[in-house]
C-alpha cells in the first residue's frame, strides 16, 4: 500500500452482535492495516436472529462525529453504509461536497440480512444526492432493483458493484458497471454457509481501505472479493441465525 496507515472514516449503524456496520467495518480495516475512524448514524439492538430495536442518532451528531476526526486526523477514504433517514442522508451528501477526491464507497444498506427494513421509501430517495458524490456504489441484487434497476446506473458517471451474493446460482457474479454497460466482472461458486452477516459492509469497507492505500479500483475489488470469501470460510459459528463472519489472517 502506499499509504503505511490508510485512515478510514465509517459513516454507518452499529451491529450490537459485531457481525455488520460499524463493527464489521471497523475490524476490517484494522485487519487491512488502516485506521479505522467513526461517525455511527443509528444503534442496533441486533444478533444472528434478527433486529429487534433501531434508534437513529440526530442529524447533527452524525455531522459532529464526522468533522470531529476529520478536522483532527483527516481521511484517505470514506466508506458509507447505514444512514437510517433521510435527514441524515442528505447531512451526509452535504458533507460529501467537502472531501474532494477522496475515494468515496457507497453501500446503499437497505435491508438486513435477517429481513429487518433499515432504509424506508424517502429514504432510498435521498441516496440520490449521496451517489453522484461517491466514487463506487455497492448495491446487492435487491438493493439495485431498489435504486432503479441496472438502467438507472445511466443517470450516473459513478460505477455501480452489483452484488450477485443474493442469486440462485451455484456461481455467483457481481459485475462492475458504468454508463455505458459492463466494465469487469468477477465469478466465483457459492460458499456454503449461514453466517453470513456483514458480507457487505465487510466488502465495502475493504474496498475502501485497499483504495486508500493506492491500488486501482478493479484491483481493490478483487482483493476485497477475496478477503469477504476468506471471511466466510473462517466463520466461528456463533448464533442460531445468520451468523457473523470470521477474520482471516492477512
Amino acid at each position: 500500500m502506499t499509504n503505511s496507515c490508510p485512515r478510514i472514516l465509517s459513516i454507518a449503524g452499529s451491529d450490537s452482535g459485531g457481525g455488520a456496520g460499524i463493527q464489521a467495518d471497523i475490524r476490517t480495516i484494522t485487519n487491512l492495516g488502516g485506521h479505522a475512524m467513526t461517525a455511527v448514524t443509528a444503534v442496533t439492538a441486533q444478533n444472528s436472529a434478527g433486529v429487534t430495536a433501531v434508534e437513529l442518532m440526530t442529524p447533527d451528531m452524525v455531522l459532529a462525529q464526522i468533522w470531529a476526526v476529520m478536522d483532527d486526523f483527516g481521511a484517505d477514504a470514506i466508506k458509507i453504509g447505514m444512514l437510517g433517514s433521510p435527514e441524515i442522508a442528505l447531512t451526509v451528501a452535504g458533507f460529501l461536497k467537502s472531501v474532494g477526491n477522496k475515494p468515496v464507497i457507497f453501500d446503499p444498506v437497505m435491508v438486513a440480512t435477517s429481513g429487518a427494513t433499515l432504509a424506508d421509501d424517502r429514504t432510498i430517495a435521498a441516496f440520490q444526492k449521496i451517489i453522484p458524490r461517491s466514487s463506487l456504489v455497492t448495491p446487492n441484487l435487491d438493493e439495485m432493483a431498489r435504486l432503479g434497476g441496472e438502467e438507472a446506473v445511466s443517470n450516473f458517471t459513478v460505477p455501480f458493484l452489483v452484488k450477485g451474493g443474493h442469486g440462485e446460482a451455484e456461481t455467483l457474479v457481481d459485475r462492475l458497471i458504468g454508463a455505458d454497460g459492463e466494465l469487469e466482472r468477477w465469478e466465483g461458486s457459492r460458499i456454503d454457509t449461514r453466517h453470513s452477516h456483514g458480507t457487505g459492509c465487510t466488502l465495502s469497507a475493504a474496498i475502501a481501505t485497499y483504495l486508500a492505500g493506492g491500488d486501482s479500483l478493479s484491483v481493490s475489488i478483487g482483493k476485497a472479493r477475496d478477503y469477504v470469501r476468506a471471511s466466510l470460510e473462517t466463520a466461528p459459528g456463533f448464533g442460531s441465525g445468520h451468523g457473523p463472519m470470521g477474520v482471516p489472517k492477512t
